[in-house]
């Protein structure tokens, strides 16, 4: 093996080292020939395995995992080739680099089409041997960062990212799990704020088209004379300005699925086309005589009253059918304020973590206010006033200071509004049944009286709840 200083330094600058280590399996009948590649390896930072014999090799492979196999081709009792079809059996991502000393076409052809990912020859050059296992390593980092970032969509994408737990949001939640792996149209209706692209893209990562395109479009965004551009696409001179072909959302989002956001205010000419490629599943670009099919679900969203719209001829009436084949309601935060301590949590670790800091304590008073906030921009509000908390803050805790100033604490001279839903240190010392009424009656006040979000709140069930009510007489 040639192993000289100068090939060392060169490859040693270039191994990668972030992430885990990729773990090499070594197997070779010429003992010292595999401890010369392992060590060779293990000097530039792989995790390096020996066996000395094919049978242990395809032993080893059974019981553990590995990213790399270099195998000898030609061994006494389980050759390369067939170590080979094992690993790809057993370990169907991991590469595997061939070594012989006797090198020939047909050997090289059966490697290859073996599913090798190099053949090399011996004796061995140890920047050659390198420069293969990173080339094999670079497969298996992008794989893993692929696998990592379909994860963190799915985490963040996911049923788990429409965070709730109020009986609302279930409800929400539970049509979701049943709608996704459908193909069919769904219209989401809510206020401004209330996450309808987050439920759009949760219903997208949820279905058989998760690996095909989520294609967003803001109707409300856009001038009309470019909107049907935008939607079906243009020809190289279909109007003026239009200098080049492009391509619209129907047909970048093929296979996957379109979002329409604010489809209530799309005009009543694009309507008509909408409706067309919605039946036929073709779309035509402007200026073009020919049509061309997509396969794409879409999902449409809207803060107005589509049904108003249509009794004011507003809204197609044909139209609106086809896209509430399956309608979602999101009820405002403001009705939901079960669900506000879970996104208080969920963003500040979300901003702690964007800006490199440490996870901020949220004091009582702070988090009551929030609660008892109305929200009219709904999440998105929210989400906006604790980043801006976070950014300002200077002592690792999120305290009243840091409320924006619409947001109102508590009146300090009212001793029933300044105990915290969180803790009440005016409690301690009193009996649990003062502690436990309390507790009881601030969660309804917070929830206006609706029992199931404050059983929500409280992490009780309802029939307990109703039971503790009669029990203190409180009259709900």
């Amino acid at each position: 093996m040639n192993d000289s200083p100068q090939h060392d330094q060169r490859v040693d600058d270039t191994a990668e080292t972030t992430g885990p280590p990729i773990r090499v399996l070594v197997v070779d009948d010429d003992e010292p020939h595999a401890q010369a590649v392992a060590e060779s390896l293990h000097r530039v930072g792989y995790d390096c395995t020996i066996e000395v014999s094919g049978e242990d090799g395809a032993a080893r492979i059974e019981s553990d995992h590995f990213d790399v196999v270099v195998t000898d081709l030609m061994m006494g009792d389980l050759d390369g080739l067939a170590l080979l079809q094992k690993t790809k059996e057993e370990l169907p991502n991991a590469e595997v680099i061939l070594l012989t000393g006797h090198a020939s076409v047909q050997s090289a052809l059966a490697a290859g089409q073996a599913g090798a990912s190099m053949y090399l020859t011996k004796p061995l050059d140890i920047n050659e041997l390198r420069s293969a296992v990173e080339k094999a390593s670079t497969r298996l980092r992008l794989l893993r960062r692929n696998a990592e970032l379909a994860r963190r969509l799915d985490e963040r994408f996911g049923f788990e990212g429409v965070i709730g737990n109020s009986p609302s949001m279930n409800r929400v939640i539970d049509q979701l799990k049943h709608v996704a792996p459908t193909n069919s149209t769904v219209l989401i209706e809510g206020e401004s704020g209330t996450g309808k692209e987050l439920v759009a893209r949760a219903l997208h990562q949820n279905s058989d088209r998760k690996s095909k395109p989520f294609v967003p479009l803001n109707i409300s965004a856009l001038p009309e004379s470019i909107l049907e551009s935008e939607l079906f696409g243009h020809e190289a001179g279909a109007f003026t300005g239009a200098i080049g072909q492009r391509i619209g959302k129907f047909e970048f989002a093929n296979g996957g699925t379109l979002f329409l956001d604010e489809v209530g205010e799309m005009p009543h000419e694009t309507q008509i086309k909408l409706l067309r490629v919605l039946e036929d599943r073709k779309v035509a670009r402007i200026g073009a005589n020919e049509e061309i099919s997509v396969n794409v679900r879409m999902v449409a969203a809207t803060n107005a009253d589509l049904q108003k719209a249509v009794k004011e001829g507003r809204f197609r009436e044909d139209l609106y059918y086809r896209i509430a084949v399956v309608t979602i309601d999101l009820p405002p935060l403001r009705e939901r304020r079960a669900d506000v301590p879970l996104l208080i949590d969920h963003f500040r670790k979300e901003f702690a973590e964007a800006y490199g800091r440490d996870v901020p304590d949220v004091s009582r008073a702070a988090r009551q206010a929030l609660i008892a906030h109305d929200w009219p921009g709904n999440i998105r509000q929210l989400r906006n006033t604790i980043e801006r908390m976070l950014v300002l803050d200077s002592d690792g805790l999120l305290d009243v200071d840091d409320l924006p100033d619409d947001i109102v604490p508590a009146n300090d001279g009212d001793a029933d509004t300044t105990r915290s839903f969180s803790g009440a240190d005016g409690l301690v010392g009193r009996p649990l049944t003062e502690v436990e009424r309390f507790y009881i009656e601030q969660a309804l006040a917070l929830v206006d009286g609706k029992r199931e979000d404050a059983a929500a709140l409280l992490g009780i069930g309802e029939r307990t709840l109703y039971r503790k009510i009669k029990e203190y007489g409180l009259n709900q």
